[in-house]
C-alpha cells in the first residue's frame, strides 16, 4: 500500500532532525489547595530539626534557597507538599527548573502501592523546564547544548550513557545506543530511587532528611536530570503541552517505532485510551496505518480518540473487543495490537486480537504480583509476537518526537485535556484513579 500523507510528511520531518480508597483523607478543593499545601509544609517544618549552614545557603543565581516538591510517603496515605533546599546537580547532570509536569499513571501505580519504589519520594516524570545551572565538571559540549535559559524536555527514561545497552551500535542504521534498557537506570533510579551515583538529589529543607526521586522528580519546582535524558525544546513549542512528549508521547513512539515497527498500511488496535494509549492513536497515524481501531470502556474517551486518528472505535462494556477486531478486519486480526492499560484481561484480548504471525504490544503497567495469560499453542503455531515496550530511546527519539510536535503532525493540544497548579497534585491522582481524565492532565509549576 503506498504512504498516505501522514507517512510521508513524518519521514521527512525525522530525516531532516537529528475505584479504590487509596487515600486516606479526601482531597483539597481547588479553592483550598494553597492553605492546605502550606499547613502541610508549616507542619513538616515544625517537626524537622535544624538544616546545616553549608546547605541552606546554597542558592541558585541568587534565587530562592528552597523549593516545593509533592512527596510520596506510603501506599494509601495522601502527597504531601514539602519544602526541599535546591538540589545540587554533579557531573553529566542539569539544574532544571520545572515549568511542568505530566500526570501519569505509573506515578499512580507507586502511589497506591502497586509497583515498589523507594519511599518517601518526589513523583513526577515527564517534565519542561529552563537550565538553571550545570554540575561541576560536566563536558564543553553539554555546556554548550544545553546553555543556561535553554528550554528543555526530559524525558522519564534518563539514558546514563556509558552501559552496555547506552553504548550499543545498531548494526543496520547509524545510530547508538538502547537507551530505553540503560543498566543504570533500572539499577538505581527503578531499583534505589537515586541518580548513578547511589545518591538522591533531594533533601528536606530543614532536617536534611533525604527523599528519593521518581525519575527525575519532576513534581517539583526544581530537578536535577542527567544531560542524556534531555532535549532543547524550541520556543514555538508550550512548556505546559510539550511535557507529555517526555513519557505519553516518548512510550508510544517507542512501542509503534521500535517494538511493533509499524509500517504504511498496518492494520493497529489500542487497547486503552489514556494518555499513552490516545499518543499512540496519533503515532500509528503518523506511521501511515490503514486501520486504526480504539478499544475503551468510556465513550467519551472513545468520542476523543476519533479525533486522534482512530478509524474505529469499541465499547469493550458492550461488546466483545477481540470479536468486533476481527470483524472489522476481515476476520483476520490486526498486524499491531497494544495494550496500554495494564491488566490480565486486555493482556489477553491484545494476544487474541492479532493476527497469525502479528505483534502484540504491551506497554501498561500493572501491580506487580499480576500475571497475563496466553495461548501458547497458538503463540507457537501462528507465530504470535509478544513484546514488552517500557519506553524510547532518549537521545535518538526524543528530538524526532519534538520536530513531529513542532511540525502539528502530532498535536500536543488536542492530547492534554486537563492543567492543574502543583497544590492541586493530590486531587489530580485522584482523579486519574477515578478515570474521570481524558487523555492527559499536566500540573503546571512556574
Amino acid at each position: 500500500m503506498a504512504f498516505n500523507r501522514w507517512s510521508t510528511v513524518i519521514r521527512k520531518t525525522i530525516s531532516n532532525s537529528c475505584q479504590k480508597n487509596w487515600f486516606l483523607r479526601a482531597a483539597p478543593s481547588s479553592s483550598a489547595s494553597c492553605n492546605w499545601s502550606r499547613s502541610l509544609c508549616e507542619n513538616s517544618a515544625s517537626s524537622s530539626s535544624s538544616s546545616s549552614p553549608s546547605m541552606s545557603s546554597y542558592h541558585v543565581g541568587g534565587g530562592p534557597s528552597y523549593m516545593r516538591g509533592v512527596v510520596f510517603w506510603e501506599p494509601n496515605k495522601p502527597l504531601s507538599i514539602e519544602e526541599f533546599r535546591i538540589p545540587h546537580p554533579k557531573a553529566g547532570e542539569i539544574l532544571i527548573k520545572t515549568k511542568a509536569c505530566g500526570v501519569c499513571h505509573s506515578d499512580l501505580h507507586v502511589i497506591k502501592g502497586e509497583l515498589p519504589f523507594a519511599s518517601p519520594c518526589v513523583v513526577g516524570h515527564e517534565i519542561t523546564g529552563e537550565v538553571v545551572e550545570h554540575g561541576p565538571l560536566t563536558d564543553t559540549r553539554t555546556i554548550e547544548r544545553f546553555p543556561i535559559g535553554a528550554h528543555v524536555v526530559g524525558a522519564f527514561i534518563m539514558p546514563c550513557g556509558s552501559c552496555f545497552f547506552c553504548s550499543k551500535v545498531a548494526t543496520s542504521t547509524d545510530y547508538i545506543g538502547q537507551d530505553d534498557l540503560c543498566e543504570d537506570f533500572f539499577a538505581y533510579n527503578r531499583a534505589k530511587g537515586t541518580l548513578y551515583d547511589g545518591e538522591t538529589r533531594l533533601f528536606l529543607r530543614d532536617s536534611g532528611k533525604p527523599i528519593y526521586m521518581y525519575s527525575m522528580g519532576g513534581l517539583a519546582e526544581y530537578c536535577v536530570v542527567p544531560a542524556h535524558g534531555l532535549c532543547v525544546l524550541p520556543d514555538t513549542l508550550p512548556y505546559t503541552e510539550s511535557a507529555i512528549l517526555g513519557c505519553a508521547v516518548f512510550t508510544a513512539y517507542g512501542a509503534m517505532a521500535h517494538a511493533a515497527e509499524v509500517r504504511p498500511g498496518d492494520t493497529v488496535a489500542v487497547i486503552g485510551i489514556g494518555g499513552v494509549g490516545s499518543s499512540c492513536l496519533q503515532i500509528a497515524r503518523a506511521f501511515g496505518a490503514s486501520e486504526i481501531i480504539a478499544v475503551d470502556v468510556q465513550d467519551d474517551k472513545l468520542q476523543k480518540a476519533k479525533t486522534l486518528g482512530a478509524t474505529h472505535t469499541i465499547n469493550a462494556r458492550n461488546e466483545d473487543a477481540v470479536e468486533k477486531i476481527r470483524e472489522i478486519t476481515g476476520g483476520r486480526g490486526v498486524d499491531v495490537a497494544v495494550e496500554a492499560l495494564g491488566k490480565p484481561q486486555t493482556f489477553l484480548q491484545c494476544t487474541q486480537s492479532v493476527r497469525d504471525g502479528g505483534k502484540a504490544v504491551m506497554i501498561g503497567l500493572t501491580d506487580s504480583s499480576a500475571r497475563g495469560e496466553v495461548d501458547i499453542n497458538r503463540l507457537v503455531r501462528r507465530q504470535v509476537k509478544i513484546i514488552g515496550s517500557y519506553g524510547g530511546r532518549a537521545r535518538q527519539d526524543l528530538p524526532k518526537l519534538v520536530k513531529l510536535a513542532e511540525s502539528g503532525i502530532f498535536n500536543l493540544s488536542a492530547a492534554v485535556s486537563r492543567t492543574c497548579r502543583i497544590e492541586d497534585a493530590n486531587e489530580i491522582y485522584q482523579d486519574l484513579n477515578r478515570g474521570s481524565i481524558i487523555g492527559r492532565a499536566v500540573v503546571e509549576i512556574m
